[in-house]
């Protein structure tokens, strides 16, 4: 997306919502696989939509469905379909569309199995697991003519809009530089211990494309995030979505070098592979560089405001969060801001929209897979402590043989995806 197409398409979004228009006739049936919040969140906002309906909802943990089934079904007092294996559903003519909300291994595998049987897809954050898979849903939207959104709702957030827009437009002047922050308090992971896997919870299934691992106490249903075998860490868990509206306010696509480092340094004894303190950098060809700081165990943040993504222009700075931003000249004064609620609604709404013919996507897969991209990128600088170079056309690492290794994951066997 060049940041004239961007400023084009955010143009439209007055318009909304779509789902009001004369689209909205057509019927979308949608399943959605993990049920944790995110999951039975998501599908509980379709379950309101004109014309949308929740046929079932999926998880490897039992308990997870059959409470998410029950909660999504209440919305309209129906009775909403439930099980553990969503695949067998992809099979069903009268299903529309697949949602992801899954753990990230499963990410990219779930959307191009989904692809494949013809379905649209709203895939969470990050969209894969290495930027093999990133490449590979592109391809697989291409080949099947589907929908896939990239669940970075900042993209639809009215507020945050608005800023980008802002920005793109010059309202503080060339930007050169985006700092993003982000701040938790993550409690210790502890040490796990193999144990015998709970009777209501199908962890084969929950592995499914990733090599067999014995099944510890400590892992699900959050953990996992903090092993490179399943997730991605801070920066992929939220890195991405600052990333992503730095990216698209600097109008680049892929970087030219990639440096990242920091540790376990609050809790080094427990079993998080990932780091809780990271610091990583992407420079780009265009003279503009953007840098993510993430601490997931301290929770004071940089700024007395929500802010966790600052730009710096020639003209100013402007400061922006989830809800929308504010500009401040070169002295520091502020003569511009603007807040709104919302995100997951709107980002819903567009994916609808966009099934039915009446819209664009706000975060199309390529666009998903060049900010996840980012964020694999640090990682990888993390995980070998180099400095990578990369390939300004398609972000691929150079002259790294180490590096190059992590650009994609192995599988376990039969499970690998095709097209």
């Amino acid at each position: 997306m060049t940041r004239r197409s961007f400023l084009q398409s955010t143009a439209c979004l007055s318009l909304a919502p779509s789902l009001h228009a004369a689209g909205a006739n057509r019927n979308v049936t949608v399943i959605v696989a993990g049920m944790g919040g995110r999951g039975t969140g998501l599908a509980r906002e379709l379950e309101t939509f004109p014309n949308v309906s929740v046929k079932a909802v999926y998880d490897v943990d039992e308990t997870r469905a059959r409470y998410a089934a029950h909660v999504v079904g209440r919305v309209n007092g129906r009775t909403i379909g439930h099980g553990q294996d969503f695949r067998r559903a992809l099979e069903a003519k009268d299903v529309d569309a697949l949602v992801i909300a899954t753990s990230n291994h499963w990410h990219a595998p779930a959307a191009i199995l989904g692809a494949s049987a013809g379905k649209h897809v709203y895939v969470e954050k990050p969209c894969s697991h290495s930027p093999r898979e990133g490449e590979l849903m592109i391809a697989a939207a291409k080949k099947y003519d589907v929908r896939i959104q990239h669940g970075t709702q900042r993209r639809s957030v009215p507020g945050s809009v608005a800023g980008m827009k802002r920005l793109i437009e010059g309202a503080i002047g060339r930007i050169y530089f985006a700092q993003c922050y982000y701040r938790n308090a993550r409690p210790t992971i502890g040490v796990g211990k193999q144990t015998k896997t709970p009777a209501y919870l199908d962890y084969d299934l929950w592995q499914g494309p990733a090599p067999r691992r014995p099944y510890k106490d400590n892992l699900l249903h959050y953990n996992w995030h903090w092993h490179w075998h399943w997730g991605n860490g801070e920066l992929g868990n939220n890195g991405v979505h600052k990333v992503d509206v730095a990216r698209a306010v600097l109008g680049v696509d892929f970087p030219v070098q990639v440096t990242s480092n920091g540790g376990r340094f609050v809790y080094p004894e427990d079993d998080q592979e990932t780091p809780d303190t990271q610091t990583a950098t992407f420079k780009f060809a265009n003279g503009t560089a953007i840098a993510w700081e993430g601490l997931s165990c301290h929770p004071r943040r940089p700024f007395a405001d929500n802010s966790d993504i600052v730009f710096y222009g020639e003209g100013g700075i402007a400061r922006m969060d989830n809800s929308g931003y504010t500009l401040l000249d070169e002295r520091g004064r502020e003569f511009e801001s603007k807040r709104s609620h919302g995100g997951q609604k709107e980002h819903l709404e567009n994916f609808v929209a966009a099934i039915r013919g009446e819209a664009k996507l706000n975060a199309e897969i390529t666009e998903g897979h060049r900010s996840a991209l980012l964020c694999h990128l640090g990682n990888i600088a993390y995980r070998t402590g180099i400095t990578l170079k990369c390939r300004p056309t398609d972000g691929q690492i150079v002259d790294n043989p180490a590096a190059e290794k992590l650009w994609a994951r192995e599988y376990e066997s039969g499970w690998e995806p095709k097209l």
